[in-house]
């Protein structure tokens, strides 16, 4: 009915501003990261170049000026990617993640919403997560809900199709795809600095060219920025959870295929919604958990 549709389009519309503003932190961590390791590896660089021309004067000068600089931006530049604005960003996808299960499980009709006479339960629930984030609202400021329809749920095959099938072709294999080549990336990195670190150390020691042992402690230091950027994104840790959850959801796939024929199909159908909707919010603690440095759970 059309007064139905507007409550839950209300919630999947709020579910957007969260998951954006999710998006939105997330990116500027990212981008903070970045920049820190950048400006680590300059600093470095023009030091160790500094340190070597300093004797043809304008040169030399300049790069230390900029060697300075670099390394007194790089703790300002980490302020927006500290442990305050990690954990605003796991509960901010926290709550977008939370409202969307509810959105597909009502839409499924499944679980509490098994019979539900209208949306009450779905607008009642949607209101108890957004009151645990009522201090992240500043976080959501200027952000639109984005133009896009309710899912296309409307009984359990529905659901298989737009919620569990798109999860695992849509989001966890690619990110899974996506992890596994990051970690290659770092790998080749570190590889490629710590050959050349070997290298300057080989020509420095057999020539005795002094200035090119110097580049071996900048080889080194870039080699562990790269490793310590890599593990502050936890890349393998992320490219085993997204794969252990698609594992997982493909068994439940598979089983679900096996017992199609049941005695009681809408028991049978609400423990399928809720054992996909808890690996999918399994997951999606585990690895925010531990992005954010926390023990317990806190987020596709």
């Amino acid at each position: 009915m059309p007064g139905e549709m507007s409550d839950i389009q209300q919630v999947w519309d709020r579910q957007s501003v969260w998951s954006q503003g999710a998006d939105r932190l997330n990116r500027l961590i990212g981008r903070t990261r970045l920049a820190s390791l950048l400006l680590g590896a300059a600093s470095a660089v023009m030091g160790a170049a500094a340190a070597q021309t300093m004797q043809l004067g304008l040169l030399g000068k300049l790069l230390a000026f900029g060697a300075a600089v670099a390394a007194a931006l790089v703790p300002l530049t980490a302020r927006s990617a500290g442990p305050d604005a990690t954990r605003d960003w796991t509960r901010l996808r926290s709550i977008a993640e939370a409202l969307k299960s509810e959105v597909y499980t009502y839409q499924a009709g499944a679980g509490r919403y098994r019979g539900a006479p209208g949306p009450g339960p779905l607008l009642d629930e949607a209101e108890r997560i957004e009151a645990d984030g009522t201090d992240l609202l500043p976080r959501l400021t200027g952000i639109e809900p984005g133009t896009r329809a309710l899912p296309a749920v409307s009984d359990i095959d529905s659901y298989v199709s737009e919620r569990v099938q798109w999860q695992l072709d849509g989001y966890y294999r690619p990110k899974a795809l996506l992890m596994g080549r990051s970690v290659r990336v770092v790998r080749r990195i570190e590889f490629a600095l710590g050959a050349a670190g070997a290298v300057f150390g080989a020509v420095a020691g057999a020539f005795q060219v002094g200035e090119i042992a110097a580049w071996v402690a900048v080889s080194a230091m870039l080699a562990t920025a790269v490793g310590t950027h890599a593990a502050a994104a936890k890349y393998e840790y992320r490219e085993l959870e997204y794969t252990r959850t698609a594992d997982q959801l493909t068994r439940l796939l598979a089983r679900r295929d096996r017992t199609a024929a049941s005695a009681d199909p809408a028991r049978d159908n609400d423990a399928f919604v809720a054992e996909c909707e808890l690996v999918i919010s399994a997951q999606n603690e585990a690895w925010m958990a531990r992005i954010s440095g926390a023990d317990a759970p806190v987020l596709p």
